[in-house]
């Protein structure tokens, strides 16, 4: 493989469609929210993409056989205003021009569905545990800004202070050449654990804004669960833990 390939399974039509970016990155918060999505909406699979700016590595199935890595596109008929593509994958590129070329294949697809919005998601990393649920946001006119702040978006100045690194930031800064409105919404994390609350608060605000419905009770499961791994981790920053307890947080990651 040579270069970026698409395999198309279907090509729906849609209806005002919107392009929900959700590949993996800081606490795999756009992922968890994406794939969350697909599953409760019961979106349908309709191209898969395949690139050698991906990692060179195939994923091992439950039944001993290997995939490629690759990049999904599902598909979702609402009975709102707007239809929704979700976008999923594997990996982002493993390199700096891939993610250009990449970003510029999403971009052509979400030209040829003639799509009104792109909503990236992510994480914004603090480097520490963090009890609040906020959910950041940038947008690539000022317009957007305005409209997230009312579903309770934050904009901080210089946040990101580094930016927004991959397709997130890509998909606005490129979107916008083209003349595609695109916003990111970022759930603040602690950056080194996957977050199912983070994901949980940036999926509560993109709801509202979709005027769409998610059962939320498997996030909400996940989040439970990772609360008490946070609270282990917690008590052993206090010194409070015996040493014994590290076997039980060896799955973390």
């Amino acid at each position: 493989m040579i270069k970026t390939t698409i395999l198309r399974t279907k090509k729906p039509r849609l209806k005002n469609p919107v392009l929900i970016e959700g590949l993996p990155g800081v606490g795999h918060v756009g992922k968890l929210v994406a794939e969350h999505m697909i599953e409760e909406l019961g979106a349908k699979k309709i191209m898969e993409i395949y690139s050698p700016h991906l990692p060179p590595q195939v994923i091992v199935e439950d039944d001993g056989t290997v995939r490629l890595v690759k990049n999904e596109l599902y598909a979702y008929k609402s009975k709102g205003k707007h239809d929704i593509l979700i976008l999923v994958g594997d990996h982002q590129s493993a390199t700096n021009e891939g993610h250009y070329e990449l970003t510029g294949v999403f971009l052509d697809i979400a030209e040829e569905f003639k799509v009104e919005r792109i909503y990236a998601l992510g994480g914004y990393g603090v480097g520490q545990l963090v009890e609040t649920e906020t959910v950041l946001g940038a947008a690539n006119n000022i317009k957007l800004v305005k409209e997230l702040k009312t579903y309770g978006v934050e904009f901080k100045p210089n946040e990101p202070g580094g930016g927004i690194v991959g397709a997130s930031g890509l998909l606005l800064g490129l979107g916008e050449l083209r003349g595609i409105d695109a916003v990111c919404l970022m759930g603040v994390t602690s950056g080194y654990l996957v977050d199912p609350k983070s994901a949980q608060a940036v999926l509560k605000v993109l709801c509202k804004i979709l005027e769409i419905d998610v059962d939320m009770q498997a996030l909400e499961e996940r989040a439970s669960e990772m609360e008490k791994i946070v609270a282990k981790l917690r008590e052993m920053e206090q010194g409070q833990m015996p040493s014994s307890t590290d076997e039980d947080l060896r799955y973390i990651g």
